[in-house]
């Protein structure tokens, strides 16, 4: 059976969701449901206004535990259904989530341009007319009107879910997984350590800040020397005036605007005094786990699809996939009693499916072996015996395998050493780069294949990529996954640059502004890779889910609790999990590192 539902809510101009976190929104006093409309599979929908209780007997009128729930945003709905009346469905879907997937942000997540997409039918306005109206203000007919607004929509989702009726079954797992995380929350927050470390980390940014004016804080050289005292090196850039290293301090400046995520609160303080930004990333997000953990469990909030290539993202103004290594937040995220938290990271994955996707057989197969494949590079950067490297030559070669699979250049991989605080000269880059290209010449030779897949999709024609022509290119709907989605590339075209030169570029749409994304078959590579792992980190994370809960995903690691008892016989089996290898890639070598403890800081 399928329930779609949607709750109508108070709301006013300073409550609402775009003042608030759903989860401060849900869990205020100032929370009200106005009414829900439930629809019976295609049956009509069916509208109740009343008071929680009277509400609580309409919706136990339905056999939730053994349906599925369908709404549009269902995480709202979804936490609403269970934090308020404690009912859980058999599953959940989401439509917001499966259009995200199935389009990206060529067509918008709202349930009115989708429905206008799909010709579905018009979404209603008279949600503007309830505006600051509690439910007791409603007059009969103004609510007999609401009422056919709510209904209204759980048609136009109910046919919006059927009109997406072919989405992949595995993909509508996953989704449920990640609706769960946020609607039946089970992480614990420690609030006495979290307040004490708002304490500290004001006071050291007051420390940090009181000792710079502003010309420091605006001074390139000074301000670099500044970030150097912390130990980070600070991030350069190729000049687009001049062809020369210079700063890269600038908001727009993505490694710069990373240390605002820096495990250093200095560091933070320093950066974003330099943006102009009043509070750092640490105190805000610390302050919102403190109101969090005064309201009850931390709902973990996940964007599903939130990536091009198909990866989760942080969301609800929370973003837990970027809570830096060793951050005391993560040390604040507790497991409930009797239970541990245990996180699984999968090891090198991209560089993993990279290798095995190019059929560079030779490192698959030292992959296979357990060998030390930063150090085999290194060896051949530097002509010397494995035994003979240097720890400081095996970084080089760790981050040349990691960074160079995908076509970067030796400008590029000079700055990005130098972030890491290791310089090596221009000259000796671009043989470093010769070499692992030399080496594994299986690699470029991908990159050339998807510059042709991308001529494909441009082009309207079919194509295959990567070992077995795995992937298919469907003429313009772009690059088909193992997982029955695509990897798109809209609007894709030939543009001209500001010099003259001619690129490939395709639309993206951020808001209602649209970005010129440019795109090469380095970047397709890279794309399908990460796409090609996050489907086999989400294929582990269902098997793994039959058996323990699964809590949190942050890129390549999945963490679930599991009860104390269990901890050694869970950790091998969880393990066991994230090394299955999937059907289509038998060959491909996985493995991962796991560990556990009260905290996701401990694992």
């Amino acid at each position: 059976m399928i329930l779609t539902i949607d709750f109508e809510t108070f709301y006013s101009q300073e409550f609402s969701l775009t003042k608030l976190t759903t989860e401060e929104y849900i869990r205020s006093p100032e929370f009200e449901v106005i009414g829900v409309a439930v629809q019976v599979d295609d049956g009509e929908p069916e509208w109740f206004s009343g008071d929680a209780l009277q509400t609580h007997a309409f919706l136990s009128r339905f056999d939730w535990g053994n349906s599925t729930a369908v709404a549009h945003n269902a995480v709202f709905d979804g936490a609403i259904l269970n934090w308020l009346y404690g009912i859980k469905p058999k599953g959940w879907v989401d439509t917001l989530s499966m259009a995200r997937a199935l389009h990206g942000t060529e067509v918008g997540g709202s349930l009115k341009v989708l429905a206008e997409h799909y010709k579905l039918g018009v979404k209603g306005t008279e949600v503007v007319n309830a505006l600051g109206l509690r439910r007791e203000q409603f007059g009969a007919e103004q609510l007999a009107q609401y009422g056919e607004y709510c209904k209204n929509d759980v048609a136009l989702t109910w046919k919006l879910y059927k009109a997406m009726g072919d989405f992949p079954e595995v993909e509508l797992s996953l989704i449920d997984i990640t609706l769960r995380m946020f609607t039946e929350p089970v992480l614990q927050l420690d609030r006495l350590e979290l307040t004490a470390h708002l304490l500290r980390v004001k006071s050291r940014k007051l420390e940090v800040l009181g000792k710079f004016d502003k010309a420091v804080l605006m001074s390139n050289p000074k301000f670099a020397e500044e970030l150097l005292k912390l130990g980070v090196t600070p991030p350069m850039k190729v000049s687009p005036a001049n062809g020369n290293q210079t700063y890269a301090f600038s908001k727009s400046d993505e490694e710069f605007t990373a240390l605002l995520e820096h495990a250093d609160v200095r560091v933070q303080a320093l950066v974003a005094a330099r943006l102009g930004t009043k509070s750092t990333l640490e105190e805000t997000r610390t302050e919102r786990l403190i109101g969090t953990a005064e309201r009850g469990p931390l709902p973990v909030p996940l964007r599903y699809y939130a990536a091009h290539t198909g990866r989760w993202g942080g969301d609800d103004k929370l973003n837990l996939q970027n809570l830096p290594r060793g951050s005391l937040l993560k040390k604040c995220i507790i497991a409930p009693l009797g239970y541990y938290v245990l996180d699984s990271d999968s090891s090198q994955i991209e560089a993993r499916t990279l290798a095995w996707l190019a059929g560079q057989t030779d490192l698959v197969e030292a992959f296979d072996r357990g060998e030390d494949v930063y150090r085999i590079m290194a060896a051949r950067i530097y002509n010397k015996a494995e035994a003979d490297i240097t720890k400081e030559e095996r970084f080089v070669g760790k981050t040349t395998i990691l960074g160079a699979g995908y076509g970067m250049g030796p400008d590029r991989f000079q700055v990005q050493l130098k972030t890491f605080g290791v310089t090596i000269e221009l000259k000796e880059c671009k043989r470093i780069i010769s070499t692992y290209r030399k080496t594994y010449e299986r690699i470029p030779e991908l990159w050339a294949e998807a510059t042709k897949a991308i001529d494909a999709i441009m082009e309207g024609k079919h194509f295959t990529l990567g070992v077995n022509g795995l992937l298919n290119v469907d003429g313009k709907k772009g690059i088909l996954l193992p997982n029955g989605l695509r990897l798109k590339y809209p609007n894709l075209r030939k543009h001209q640059d500001d010099d003259g030169d001619t690129e490939l570029v395709y639309d993206t749409k951020k808001g209602k502004a649209t970005i010129l994304t440019r795109i090469y078959g380095g970047k397709v590579v890279e794309n399908v890779c990460q796409a090609l792992a996050r489907i086999i980190i989400g294929d582990q994370m269902l098997i793994v889910n039959k058996k323990y809960r699964v809590v949190m995903t942050v890129h390549d690691a999945i963490a679930c609790v599991v009860p104390e008892e269990e901890i050694h016989t869970a950790k091998e089996y969880i393990e066991l999990c994230m090394r299955l290898r999937p059907s289509w890639a038998m060959d491909l070598p996985l493995n991962c590192e796991a560990g556990y403890g009260e905290s996701y800081g401990d694992c």
